[in-house]
């Protein structure tokens, strides 16, 4: 029951930002009717991270490693916290926000907010999630009522009606249903089911001669769960086997991570009839009766091969197998919710075997995640009114406003795409909607139930609560005005259906964005991730969609082999890299984020250059170092970040996003304009050579 976090279509590393300058305003919107105390600044322990030539690696040339030039000084004087499995810009930030976070819901527990109010769901979620003697008290008896229900399926009849039952209160287990725009028809929304079920990372988990350790490692964490639950020790072990080669089975019917890059693998829009010609022993017409959704004419059923073997596992798995299986996800997933033991063994398999993490973060943060993913919006209200500055955000307008000057400039000028395909790009130039701080419009929280007797209680009628409000959607207009982050998340994303650049209120502060600093760290920073999330809206994937958001192809075949050639270059740069003793970037997982940050930062570079010839007096050296320099060595400060061997493993079989390192050198290497900052030479390493050097936009 752990909600799910947010991949965004854009920059997905945390990136969290520092509040030092920011006050309450009048312009920021109100978190309720009753006056908030202002946020006391004292409260923010956490040091910013910003360019500072004290950590200047000189014994590493700029020609050679801009990141260890730059951040290796720091990193070997900041290891992974034991309660971190990373560490760097984004984490710092990240504990920056999430102090002004904790001051807030502590304020809010201790307000004797009227019932009702945002404030006392807040508080509820959190006195409740803190009693930490009450939930382990409590032990497995919040969860028996579901237990119990699963023990009581005896054949596939019973079995898939509760699956549309946990279905509708958001528990659904072996698969995704969600509301999302049409892909062909974006101002509407519809349902789109996907592949699930795995306990694992990826698919690869399940078959890779390198993840038999944690292969093993997770059949005995099964095994643990259900023992604690109250299942005998030795029947524990069998059904944890069994459960495994149920996986397995999932696993083998399932597409990779790579695969599913791709929009069209995604999108196949089938009615619930036809769905249910394919999945005989599961109807599709009946789920989306349970779900009281207009779905029947029309949803998209991605992966169709995966739901055929779910069939065909609801005829062949016997029922016994079943209940394993969905008694052991069901603890898992409430686990952060139950008593100490549930929750250490979740860790202990999760965090430590999985990452490599040493230590459980205090129980102050394990509960505002839950306070985030429960009513993180709620939430986002009081952050914005306590610490966001209004003159930030008409600052970002300006930059944005210079980012979207220099790419259209670089669109204009592309040797290599035809006039007709141009006129296109121009049109999703001019329809790109940038988002900045906090939602136009707030959401409405009444009708979230909560109470000050059971955590699990509370996540649960939060998760039945937003999972409604998601598929009340479906069927409908799609609102451009909801944002798919909170204001107090460290991050940014681009949507293709809204072609929308969001950004944030947590992000717009150092190392990304200070007012006081000079334009190089402002354009090597925010400006760079600005250009990062309009790139998305033509990388390989984000391309694949037209200014009114619609899946269509807007691209003449030429054109898009020429562009495909450039990017199977930036494939093969990334391929190259090792990261591991034997494990190298999957280039093909992480190029729509290397497009995003090879054209970013090129663009970047260029609205810098504009707007250094608007103030000559700007374009001055600052300790040492030019305005060009400066703005590569903020990009490179931006992806300063440690890894644990356990997490760096993870994220290479799993994230779209290459790790820092590469990010922090990856696009320099590629720019002239890097070169001739640093006076590089052909033959240095941060100079690719003229058949290796990648020109995408």
């Amino acid at each position: 029951m752990k909600f799910s976090k947010l991949v965004p279509l854009g920059l997905t590393a945390a990136i969290a930002v520092s509040l030092a300058s920011c006050g309450k305003t009048d312009t920021a919107p109100a978190a309720t009717a009753d006056a908030t105390p202002a946020f006391d600044q004292s409260q923010i322990k956490t040091a910013l991270i910003s360019l500072n030539t004290a950590d200047l690696d000189t014994a590493i040339a700029a020609c050679t490693d801009l990141n260890g030039f730059v951040n290796s000084k720091w990193l070997k004087a900041n290891p992974v916290p034991n309660d971190q499995t990373t560490w760097g810009s984004f984490e710092i930030l990240r504990e920056r926000s999430l102090e002004v976070q904790h001051a807030l819901v502590q304020q809010a527990a201790a307000s004797q907010a009227k019932a009702g109010t945002v404030e006392a769901k807040i508080g509820d979620i959190w006195k409740t999630g803190s009693d930490e003697a009450k939930i382990d008290a409590a032990g497995i008896t919040p969860l028996q009522p579901q237990l119990d229900k699963i023990a009581a399926l005896t054949d596939t009849a019973a079995i898939t009606q509760y699956l549309r039952d946990s279905q509708a209160v958001g528990q659904g287990v072996l698969f995704s249903l969600f509301a999302n725009a049409d892909y062909k028809d974006s101002a509407n929304v519809i349902a789109y089911v996907g592949q699930g079920g795995l306990g694992l990372p990826e698919k690869g988990y399940y078959f890779d001669d390198s993840q038999a350790k944690i292969r093993d490692a997770y059949v005995a964490y099964i095994a643990q769960v259900l023992t604690l639950s109250g299942v005998d020790a030795e029947q524990a072990k069998t059904q944890a086997k069994a459960v495994m080669e149920f996986e397995t089975r999932l696993a083998k019917a399932s597409m990779s991570r790579i695969e599913m890059r791709d929009p069209a693998k995604r999108y196949n829009p089938v009615s619930a009839a036809d769905a249910d010609k394919l999945t005989p022993n599961f109807s599709w017409t009946a789920l989306f009766d349970t779900l009281k959704v207009p779905a029947a004419q029309k949803f998209s059923m991605a992966q169709p091969g995966f739901f055929g073997e779910v069939d065909k596992m609801l005829a062949d798995v016997p029922a016994a197998t079943w209940q394993a299986y969905l008694r052991f996800h069901t603890i898992d997933d409430a686990s952060p919710y139950l008593s100490s033991a549930f929750e250490k063994a979740n860790f202990d398999f999760y965090s430590t075997t999985l990452r490599g993490q040493k230590e459980m973060q205090p129980r102050w943060k394990r509960v505002l995640e839950s306070v985030n993913g429960a009513i993180g919006e709620g939430l986002g209200q009081m952050y914005v009114d306590a610490v966001f500055p209004a003159d930030s955000k008409v600052q970002m307008q300006h930059l944005v406003e210079n980012l979207s000057v220099a790419l259209k400039a670089r669109l204009e000028k592309l040797e290599w795409m035809s006039e007709d395909t141009r006129k296109k790009a121009l049109e999703k130039w001019a329809s790109f909607t940038p988002k900045i701080g906090y939602p136009d419009k707030w959401r409405d929280w009444s009708g979230l139930e909560t109470n000050g007797d059971s955590y699990l209680g509370n996540m649960q009628a939060a998760r039945t609560f937003n999972y409604r409000f998601m598929l009340n959607k479906i069927g409908k207009p799609v609102d451009k005005t909801e944002w798919g982050m909170t204001p107090q998340t460290v991050n940014a994303y681009y949507n293709a259906t809204k072609n929308e650049i969001v950004f944030p209120a947590a992000i717009l502060q150092a190392p990304f964005f200070d007012a006081k600093a000079d334009p190089a760290l402002n354009y090597g920073g925010i400006g760079a991730v600005i250009g990062h999330e309009m790139m998305h809206g033509y990388d390989d994937s984000g391309s694949q969609f037209a200014a009114n958001g619609n899946f269509d192809n807007w691209w003449t075949d030429s054109d898009r082999a020429a562009f495909t050639q450039r990017t199977d270059q930036l494939v093969a740069q990334f391929d190259g890299y090792e990261s591991l003793p034997g494990v190298n970037v999957k280039g093909k997982l992480t190029l729509g984020e290397n497009i995003g940050d090879l054209g970013g930062l090129t663009v970047a570079y260029d609205a810098l250059q504009m707007a250094l010839k608007e103030d000559p007096k700007a374009n001055v050296a600052v300790d040492g170092h030019t305005q060009d320099q400066r703005f590569f060595m903020n990009w490179a400060t931006v992806w300063r970040r440690n890894f644990n061997e356990g997490e760096l493993r993870v994220r290479l079989n799993t994230d779209p996003h290459a790790p820092a390192n590469f990010r922090a050198n990856g696009a320099p290497s590629n720019m002239p304009a890097y070169a001739q900052a640093f006076e590089c030479k052909a033959g240095d390493a941060m100079v690719r050579a003229d058949d290796k050097r990648v020109v995408i936009w």
